[in-house]
This record gives C-alpha cells, sequence and structure tokens, in this order.
C-alpha cells in the first residue's frame, strides 16, 4: 500500500463517513477488517480488489473505536444522560481559556477548561474511578497556577451539552462530540475549584505556557498601551484565544479575512520559508535544512498550544520539506494526501471537523485549479511576440511587473474562495466575493506583521531596542488589517447572509467546478459521461429546489424569558419576525438565527407589546436587517427601551405602522387589541395573530394575560388552530381554561 496515493485517503475518509452515517458493534467491525486482512495475506491475487474494502473497513472500525463506549468506568455508563451535581478529580489537558462576553452592556469573563476525569463522586456517594473529558465552564478568571499538567479537584453541576436552539443555529453539543467530549460541568465560581496533591505535581507551567508570557511581554516592547492591534498580534502569533470575542471577530468573518487568526498554512509556511532560506544562503545542504527545519516547525506548534490548525499545517509542510530535502519530485496533491492520511488515522474525528475541511479544501483547490488559472493569466498579460521590446508602450513596461503580481495573487485569491465557498456557506452562512479583493490586501499584511512578529521574538531576549522597532512596525501592519477588513465587512454587495447549502448543492457545485477545471468540454471521450452524471445531479438538485421554495416554516426561539416567532415564506420580502428578545439573547440568538437563514434585509417586524424581555432588541434588529415594515400595537406602553425604540424610529424618519383588531397584514389577521381598549397591564395589550397557511392554522398570543383572554373570548375572536404559541404573562398563567376550551 502506498500511502501517498490520493486514492487511499478517498478510501480511508469514505471509511470515516460510513461509520457516522451508520452505527455499528465494534466487534462485528473487527471481525470483518481482520476477515479481509487475512483474505488479503493469504491470497495474493486477490490484494489489488481488497485494497479499496480494506481501507473502508479499516476508517469504519477506526472511527467506530473513538466513538465505542469501552472502558467499565466511562462517564456515559455512569452518567447517562442525567444532570448531576457532583464533585470531580482529573488533569487540566490544557491551561484554562478566559473569554471576554457583553451581556446587558456589562463584560463578563468566563473560563473554560478542558479536563481528563481520574474520579467522581455524585452527590455524597463514595469516590469511584472514572473515564472520559469534559469541558468545565467557570464565571470570571481562575488564578494563574491552574494550569495543563495540574490535578485538580472541581464541584459544579455535570450535564450534556445543549444542543442547538432551533435550525441552523450553533450545534455546541455536536462540536464538542466531535472532540471525544460529551459532557459540559458548570461551575459556580473559582470557589470550586482546588488542587489536589500528587506524587508528580508539575513545578512550573508547561514550556508553551511560559513561552507564550514571554512573547507576550517581548511583542508588547516599546507599545504604549494593550489595545486592540497588539492583542489580535497576539491571537495572530502565539494563537492567543482571548482576544477574539464576536464584536471583534465579525469584521474578519465577514471579509473572508478570519483565517489569518488561525496558527496553520500561512504561519508555518512563513517560518519554514524563512528558515530555508537563511540556510540556503549560508549554503547548508539540503539534507541538513531538513533536519534543521521540521524540528524547528514542530517546536513553533508546541510552543503555540499544539492547535489542532497547527498541527494540521505542520504534518503537511514536514511531508513536503521531507520530500523537498531527500530530492523527491514535489507532488502537492501526494503531499496533501500523505498529510491528511496520517492525520485522519491518528484522530479520525477530524474529518468532520470545520477547520480540517477548510484547511484541506483549500489547499486542494490550490493545487487542482491555481495551474488552470495561471494559464488563463499568462495568456491574457502574454505580450504580442512577434513585436521587440523596445517597440512596447511604456506604460506597459511599467505597469507589466505589478499587474502581474496582482493578478498572481488573485488567482491564488479566486482558487481558494472557489474550493471553500460551499463549506463557509454552511458552517458560517456568509457568502463573502469580498474576500477575493480583501485577501490580495490582508495576506500580504499578515505575512508582514507575521515576520515582523518573529524577528522581535528572536531579537527580544538580547537586543530589546530592535525588537521595539519590530514591534512598531508590526502593529501598523495590524492595524492596516483591521481598517481593511472593516472596510471590506461593510462594502455594498462585498458580503451576503445565505442558507446553508445542502449536500446536492455541494456535490453539483463541486462536480461542475472541476468538471470545468479539467477541460471537460474539449475531451469528446469524457463529455458524454460526465455531461451525463452533471445532468443527473442537475436534476435532483432541481427537485430539491422546488421543494425547498415551496415550504412555509415557523420557528419559535426561547429567549430567556421572551420568545420570538419567525415565519420564513416564499418569495423576498415574505419573513415575518414576530418579536426578537432583548438586546443581550438578540445578539446571541436572533441575529445568528435570522443569518443562517439567509436574511439579509427583514421583510416584516412585528412588536407585539412593550416587554423589555420581547422588544428590548428592536433597535439592535433594526441596524443589522433594516425591516422594511414595523408593525406595533395602539396601546400605549411604559417601557423605557420601548418609547426609546419608538423615538428613534421618529428621528430616524421610519413609520412604525399601528394595527389593531380586525386589520390584515396578510397573512395574518389581527385579533386583539382593540384601538379603545386600556388595559393597565402590558401583557394584556399584546398584539394577538391568527394566520391559516396552506390549511394550518397558527395562533400567536404573545404574554397575553388574564384580562387580555377573556377581552378575547367575549368578542368571539377565537376560533380553534393547530398550532397555539403562548409566552407566560407576568401576573397570570399562560393559558386560561376558558381560552383553551373556546
Amino acid at each position: 500500500m502506498v500511502i501517498h496515493d490520493e486514492t487511499t485517503t478517498l478510501f480511508y475518509a469514505g471509511g470515516l463517513m460510513l461509520g457516522d452515517f451508520i452505527e455499528a458493534p465494534l466487534v462485528g467491525l473487527l471481525v470483518i477488517a481482520l476477515g479481509l486482512g487475512g483474505v488479503a495475506l493469504v491470497w495474493p491475487a486477490a490484494r489489488p480488489w481488497l485494497l479499496a474494502p480494506l481501507l473502508v473497513m479499516f476508517g469504519w472500525t477506526n472511527l467506530a473505536s473513538q466513538k465505542a463506549v469501552i472502558a467499565p468506568h466511562d462517564l456515559r455508563r455512569l452518567i447517562g444522560n442525567q444532570s448531576r451535581y457532583l464533585t470531580v478529580q482529573g488533569v487540566l489537558c490544557e491551561t484554562p481559556v478566559q473569554r471576554l462576553y457583553e451581556h446587558d452592556a456589562q463584560e463578563l469573563w468566563r473560563t473554560q477548561a478542558q479536563l481528563e476525569v481520574t474520579f467522581v463522586r455524585i452527590e455524597k456517594e463514595n469516590w469511584q474511578p472514572a473515564f472520559g473529558r469534559m469541558v468545565v465552564g467557570t464565571p470570571g478568571v481562575l488564578p494563574e497556577h491552574f494550569f495543563a499538567g495540574q490535578s485538580v479537584q472541581v464541584t459544579g453541576v455535570l450535564r450534556r451539552p445543549k444542543g442547538p436552539l432551533a435550525e441552523g443555529l450553533f450545534d455546541y453539543r455536536t462540536y464538542l462530540e466531535r472532540l471525544g467530549i460529551y459532557y459540559q460541568l458548570q461551575v459556580a465560581n473559582s470557589n470550586d475549584w482546588r488542587i489536589v496533591a500528587r506524587e508528580i505535581v508539575p513545578a512550573q507551567p508547561p514550556l508553551a505556557d511560559r513561552f507564550c508570557a514571554w512573547a507576550k511581554k517581548t511583542l508588547a516592547l516599546g507599545l504604549p498601551i494593550e489595545d486592540e492591534p497588539l492583542r489580535l498580534l497576539w491571537t495572530m502569533t502565539l494563537g492567543w484565544k482571548t482576544a477574539l470575542n464576536g464584536e471583534i471577530a465579525e469584521p474578519f468573518m465577514r471579509s473572508g479575512t478570519m483565517h489569518i487568526f488561525a496558527i496553520s498554512g500561512l504561519h508555518i509556511a512563513l517560518i519554514a520559508g524563512i528558515l530555508v532560506s537563511v540556510l540556503r544562503v549560508v549554503q547548508v545542504p539540503r539534507m541538513i535544512c531538513g533536519f534543521i527545519v521540521i524540528p524547528l516547525i514542530w517546536f513553533y506548534t508546541g510552543v503555540t498550544g499544539w492547535q489542532a490548525s497547527a498541527i494540521r499545517s505542520t504534518v503537511m509542510m514536514t511531508v513536503i520539506i521531507a520530500g523537498w530535502s531527500l530530492k523527491r519530485p514535489s507532488d502537492l496533491l501526494n503531499s496533501l494526501a500523505a498529510a491528511g492520511f496520517l492525520i485522519l488515522v491518528w484522530d479520525p474525528r477530524q474529518l468532520f471537523q470545520a477547520s480540517f475541511q477548510l484547511s484541506f479544501f483549500v489547499v486542494l483547490s490550490l493545487a487542482l485549479f491555481v495551474p488552470v488559472l495561471e494559464k488563463f493569466r499568462q495568456r491574457l498579460w502574454q505580450p504580442d511576440p512577434l513585436l521587440p521590446e523596445k517597440f512596447r508602450p511604456r506604460w506597459h513596461q511599467w505597469l507589466g511587473p505589478p499587474a502581474r503580481f496582482v493578478t498572481s495573487g488573485l488567482v491564488t485569491s479566486l482558487a481558494a474562495w472557489l474550493g471553500s465557498m460551499p463549506l463557509i456557506a454552511y458552517y458560517f452562512h456568509l457568502f463573502t466575493p469580498v474576500s477575493l479583493v480583501a485577501n490580495l490586501v490582508v495576506v500580504p499584511l499578515s505575512s508582514a506583521a507575521l515576520a515582523s512578529n518573529l524577528a522581535s521574538v528572536i531579537v527580544g531576549g538580547w537586543f530589546p531596542a530592535c525588537a521595539e522597532l519590530f514591534n512598531h512596525s508590526a502593529w501598523l501592519w495590524m492595524w492596516l488589517m483591521i481598517r481593511v477588513s472593516e472596510w471590506a465587512a461593510y462594502l455594498n454587495g462585498g458580503c451576503f447572509n445565505i442558507a446553508a447549502t445542502s449536500l446536492i448543492t455541494s456535490i453539483l457545485y463541486y462536480a461542475v467546478l472541476i468538471a470545468v477545471m479539467s477541460g471537460w468540454p474539449t475531451r469528446p471521450r469524457l463529455r458524454i459521461w460526465i455531461g451525463a452524471i452533471l445532468a443527473v445531479l442537475a436534476l435532483l438538485w432541481l427537485g430539491q429546489w422546488r421543494h425547498d421554495r415551496s415550504l412555509v416554516c415557523a420557528t419559535i426561539l426561547p429567549l430567556n424569558g421572551g420568545e420570538a416567532v419567525f415565519l420564513d415564506q416564499p418569495g423576498l420580502g415574505n419573513d415575518w419576525l414576530i418579536d426578537c428578545g432583548n438586546e443581550s439573547t438578540a445578539g446571541f440568538v436572533t441575529k445568528p438565527f435570522l443569518r443562517a437563514q439567509g436574511v439579509n434585509r427583514l421583510g416584516h417586524l412585528v412588536l407585539t407589546h412593550g416587554d423589555l424581555q420581547h422588544v428590548g432588541g428592536a433597535e439592535f434588529i433594526r441596524e443589522n436587517f433594516r425591516p422594511r415594515e414595523i408593525f406595533i400595537s395602539p396601546a400605549r406602553f411604559r417601557s423605557p427601551a420601548y418609547r426609546k425604540f419608538l423615538q428613534t424610529l421618529e428621528s430616524a424618519s421610519v413609520l412604525a405602522k399601528t394595527i389593531q383588531r380586525g386589520d390584515q397584514v396578510s397573512p395574518w389577521t389581527v385579533l386583539h387589541p382593540d384601538a379603545n381598549d386600556k388595559f393597565s397591564q402590558a401583557d394584556d395589550n399584546a398584539i394577538v395573530l391568527r394566520a391559516e397557511i396552506r390549511g394550518t392554522s397558527i395562533l400567536l398570543l404573545s404574554d397575553l394575560g388574564r384580562s387580555g383572554q377573556n377581552a378575547l373570548i367575549r368578542r368571539g375572536n377565537v376560533s380553534q388552530s393547530d398550532i397555539l404559541v403562548a409566552g407566560i404573562p407576568h401576573q397570570s398563567e399562560a393559558l386560561a381554561e376558558a381560552l383553551l376550551d373556546a
């Protein structure tokens, strides 16, 4: 078996996907895999035919072994799906990471750590052995003496991680399961942590932590304050995760430049390139270069915390440098396949992680598409071969080199963008054509900033004055990167929210892309077969599109004491958002949900009543989604947030339409309140809507209280409905018996 053959990795990855789709007993898989291996061993003539199924079974079995409950003290056996108050002992897998969040205009720190559990005590029971890894979340910041390798004891509530609140929102449970983590421990505060004495206790933090602390101080030499560019430089160079909260990361996400902050191929390739160039200048032989450079890039990967993206890139670069050192022919596809195979054998669950898929699809796109696009670019810029150079226009000679440089970068950016587009749409719900231009500027700037930081780290220990110059240079490059990314993120037409791509859409997209790039239209022998395959895929996609296009979806979002209802109908501008939650939940739940549905501009926004938990985030939604129409109740509310929003609308010359009983705002009929209603409680003045959509009736009561419900019954506006959505009023029960009987 040739490990760097692309087909080897493809068959093995196919086995992993089969194992993720079909759960099978581990023992049965082992028997089949060993049986195939035995047949191949005793029957040499069958080996070429058995290689593919053997690789598939190898991948399937490997993934099943990672997911199976084997240990007798596995947490999944001890805890199950229950939530339990308990105390655990274990070893910190990594130094706890601090995250900064904003909630109700306040900055909140939260610490997250991964713990390899060794013992557990459930409530007042005795200690018992346990096996498994969990995520521990703690409000505030833990003391510095908690670091990777420490044995600790933690008390809190253990439970399974929550799934997504609605379709399209981040699935934290699945994300953790892809990392082999099935439980989350919620801790009240840092007082529930303590260090457990062991025979072997690390005397100091690991090398990665000490290096990171020293490097952060070195990279700050000469800079007056710890500001946003400096913190982002720490993130880009050292993998420091605290700086990238949602507000700071959003411009980079929407401009398609977020990848520069992952310790990935850009960093490793730049470091390897600098090292190889320096060694070759002093005439170090290729073989010796490989022996020097490979350990150094692995050292960098280690001191930056062994991040998964860094490990993947370092494995890839190790394969490439090793082949170069041995003077082997360069083949990027084989190197990519070899790196992927090694990584997936070690950790098969990485195949299902977004970062792995994006990394390898981008490199694969560069390997497949850049040569084709480069030929096209060269034909565009190729001068007339019959015209002597001295007769060419001078402006052509001046503009030639910079134009070739820019278009060469554009070719690389275009290839990476084409290869990653469906994945970015699926995981981040974004379509970012502006990234083609943004990356032309940001990637060179990031390379300059990274090179300056590396130089600062190299000279900082013995020549701090020179390190200060490098730090000022890096700060300038990062400041420019921030400005360019912010400009690109909010450029009209530069970025769009789109719904996640379906499987058939992604398959059709990549099939068409590869067919066109491989020159399929010019190959008569393959034209019919490939055309037939593409036609079948196109018909399947068309059938799914017609089905999805006709769907009407209603989604109810629970929002921490309030709720929002989103009605998505066919056509542009036909979507409805009824309430939006307070400002915090509007930012953390409603906004990501609307983006996941592909909403760029909201059709209609209804604010049922002036309750902070329902409409406190209305201005936030208006700024981000610019609803075409806003509907409000005729009642007056005392809520300061509601009144402030109405004043903002008035100052912005935006008209909010008042709707009352009897009004029709298709597809809704307004049942309550009447223009003359004067209820003392705000909940009783809530707008009540009813719609009949394709034979299904929906009744939205919002937080309507007892008095409002009685008025609704008295007027005879209540009829049987298939779907009833009701909140909880402040001073009465959600649904009165009389309303249910009606």
